[in-house]
């Protein structure tokens, strides 16, 4: 039986620095598996006003228009990620952060969300699930608007008997999956398991963008991110990765930046494989869908979907 725990209200959003090195040092004590324990506290940031220089750098880095006074469709993601962070890298969270794979996003937008309003996050982990490749994390980010962005969290239960806010639904809401790659036990063998699914046939090329080796820094800048996979080759080496990559949300963002997405959207993508900076990627696009391929076409980085909200 699950049980339900009180909803921790911050007064400021927590400094990513602190939370990625505390994760770097726990990782080693972790050993992941669908089974375990997992942090049942919904983290909850009432009044949160929007950082507007930040704003426009981030808008500058992904290739969205600057000036509006709507927020990108991915921006929510941005200031609910320290939060995440929090969650993820505590000693009650059981997947390393170290080497944690963001493999997939799910993003509802129910109306356009102003620059200047004032909002309230609440960020929870929804539940672990057995994957082939290991255990995957499902992640939560809500986003409430207007009034009820200054009520704070008290009462309501939300899915694993997470306590929640009181008040209207999210104007915004996100579901990511990371997954810790380990070796699958018989026990923890998913129910159904299957290969990895084909890769979809190329949508038709709309433009062919060159990535210089400073795109992960500018990201970086702009959404607090640093992690040393992103910002130099040498500090990416380390991890295994011949040159720096590309923030997985930064080649969703700058998709979505050229497709464009209704005021009301549901966003599906799905992350393939990563992007190494410096070199090409084409962008493709058709019947509602975009995906990032390498510059020659055959590598598929990143895949997704953009249709209104609700489905017609």
């Amino acid at each position: 039986m699950t049980t339900t725990t009180p909803a921790a209200t911050l007064t400021g959003a927590p400094a990513l620095a602190p939370l990625l090195a505390r994760g770097a040092l726990l990782s080693p004590l972790k050993r992941p598996r669908p089974d375990a324990d997992f942090p049942r506290t919904r983290l909850v940031l009432p009044g949160l006003r929007i950082d507007l220089a930040r704003l426009a750098a981030y808008e500058r880095a992904c290739g969205f228009a600057t000036g509006a006074d709507a927020l990108p469709v991915t921006y929510p993601h941005v200031l609910g990620f320290p939060l995440a962070m929090r969650l993820m890298s505590g000693r009650d969270f059981p997947l390393p952060l170290l080497g944690l794979v963001h493999t997939s996003i799910t993003v509802t937008r129910r109306a356009p969300m102003p620059a200047t309003g004032t909002y309230e996050l609440s960020v929870y982990v929804e539940g672990l699930a057995a994957h082939r490749r290991g255990t995957e994390a499902s992640v939560v980010t809500e986003v409430r608007a207007g009034a009820a962005a200054t009520r704070g969290a008290a009462g309501a239960t939300g899915p694993s008997g997470v306590a929640g806010a009181v008040g209207a639904d999210p104007v915004w809401e996100s579901r990511s999956t990371y997954l810790a790659r380990h070796r699958a036990t018989a026990a923890h063998a998913p129910e159904e398991p299957s290969a990895e699914p084909p890769a979809p046939l190329p949508l038709p090329a709309l433009a062919e963008w060159p990535l210089g080796g400073d795109v992960g820094r500018r990201y970086a800048a702009a959404s607090g991110d640093r992690n040393p996979i992103h910002l130099h080759p040498l500090t990416a080496r380390l991890f295994g990765f011949p040159r720096a990559i590309a923030h997985g949300m930064w080649t969703v963002a700058r998709c979505l930046a050229e497709h464009g997405t209704p005021d009301a959207a549901a966003v599906r993508a799905r992350f393939r494989a990563p992007v190494l900076l410096p070199g090409t990627v084409t962008y493709g696009a058709g019947d509602g869908r975009f995906e990032m391929r390498g510059g020659d076409g055959r590598r598929l980085h990143v895949t997704g979907e953009v249709a209104p909200y609700p489905a017609a």
